[in-house]
């Protein structure tokens, strides 16, 4: 997928703000990863579906506040240990607020893929369910066989929907490239 030649890999750890207990996902990217195949990164490892628009606030204390693409953004100019920490806004209706956290910077390893997630809890949440409040009360609905929404919260996730269930070899990462080919259109 990274045809670029690269050393070092940044592992971070994306956390879902506002939910008890956290779903989180931790990753390992190249480190010639701009924003944007970040962005891809954490959509595929979170389970997101990338159909909404998304946004990375990273502190920059020698600039002002600006909007930049994040195409052209490298991950190894806004990210050291120094700054580790940004967030990253997915669904501006539904407001998925996540804390994207740089633990370390690793050097490759030999007959290793990258991007993948090395570890992770809890299922992401379904596309437009409302943000953290309208997930919390679909697991409310969830959890009970008598609510009167129950069936049809059941018909629209599925019988074998478990926030629960987390599992790393599920994971799969697409091209950064093609899916921004896809998002221009």
């Amino acid at each position: 997928m990274n045809k670029k030649k690269y050393e070092r890999v940044y592992q971070f750890k994306i956390t879902l703000k506002g939910l008890r207990p956290p779903i989180w996902r931790r990753i390992q990217v190249p480190e010639t990863y701009s924003l944007w195949d970040l962005h891809v990164a954490i959509q595929d490892a979170m389970g997101w579906e990338d159909y909404h628009l998304h946004q990375f606030t990273v502190i920059d204390p020698s600039t002002d506040m600006e909007i930049l693409p994040g195409w052209k953004q490298k991950i190894a100019e806004w990210f050291s240990m120094e700054n580790s920490v940004a967030e990253y806004t997915y669904d501006f209706g539904d407001n998925w607020e996540h804390k994207v956290k740089l633990e370390k910077i690793l050097p490759k390893e030999a007959d290793t893929t990258y991007p993948r997630c090395i570890a992770g809890k809890r299922a992401c949440p379904p596309e437009d369910c409302g943000g953290v409040w309208g997930y919390e009360e679909m697991l409310d609905i969830v959890a009970d066989k008598t609510h009167e929404e129950y069936e049809e919260t059941i018909e629209w996730l599925g019988d074998d929907f478990d926030p629960d269930h987390f599992d790393v070899n599920e994971v799969t990462f697409g091209d950064p490239a093609k899916r921004r080919k896809t998002a221009m259109m």
